[in-house]
């Protein structure tokens, strides 16, 4: 079961990919539909994900809180440090030089979040066989996006589509390197949810201060409303169905 649901997750990233590769006219489109993507997971699936149980807390603060802003500030303090973006819209046109740095970090940080998204399965399937199967279709049913995202950022930071189709290669990968790792080791549950806090900042800010601005640069904002707004949609019947 481990195996079917792990293949089906490289399957459903790698799809994602090629859709935004094969659609870069309408890269605007896709970006604004992966910041709606990106925010629904945030707070339909991570969120109570985090919230579910007891949290341990630091200076009257949970855990998860503190590294949500350390996520956040990472991504922050990376995009300045290397002078990205100087606060004009304007100059986030797709065509316009981007530090390609910044979009293959974040791509990155979506290889490891697939990485663990297999250990999730692995570590579902060990704590029983319904647990792994909720996982699993989780993980498969938000991987579509995980595969778009991947490429979209990319993209949006001018890497050339062969750096696209590289990283969507390991993001696609990720999960099945991840399953099998679960069979050498356990996570703590404190430990995941503290992950998941710092990625919670650094969606959020992908999202919001990176992505969105960059859809809306140059482009009717109607549309890329809309577009987010299915994507917020999208998630939301995805974690309800799952």
């Amino acid at each position: 079961m481990v195996i079917v649901f792990t293949i089906a997750s490289v399957l459903s990233t790698a799809l994602g990919g090629v859709v935004a590769l094969r659609n870069p006219d309408r890269l605007h489109l896709i970006l604004g539909l992966t910041a709606g993507v990106l925010l629904g997971l945030v707070l339909f699936d991570l969120l109570p994900e985090v919230f579910s149980g007891d949290l341990a807390q630091f200076g009257g603060v949970p855990v998860p809180m503190l590294t949500a802003a350390g996520g956040f500030l990472a991504l922050h303090v990376t995009e300045r440090s290397l002078a990205i973006h100087s606060g004009h819209e304007h100059e986030y046109d797709l065509h316009a030089h981007h530090d390609h740095t910044i979009g293959l970090v974040s791509a990155g940080a979506l290889v490891t979040h697939s990485f663990l998204d297999g250990i999730g399965i692995g570590l579902g399937f060990q704590a029983g066989e319904a647990v792994g199967i909720t996982v699993a279709v989780a993980v498969v049913a938000h991987d579509f996006a995980d595969g778009l995202n991947t490429v979209a950022i990319v993209r949006a930071h001018g890497n050339t589509p062969g750096r696209a189709r590289a990283l969507l290669v390991a993001d696609a990968t990720a999960p099945l390197l991840g399953a099998a790792s679960t069979l050498l080791f356990t996570l703590p549950e404190g430990w995941l949810k503290a992950y998941l806090g710092f990625f919670i900042g650094f969606l959020v800010y992908l999202a919001t201060s990176d992505i969105l601005p960059e859809a809306h640069a140059g482009h009717p904002s109607r549309l890329t409303l809309m577009s987010t707004v299915a994507g917020l949609g999208l998630m939301w019947l995805v974690v309800g169905l799952s």
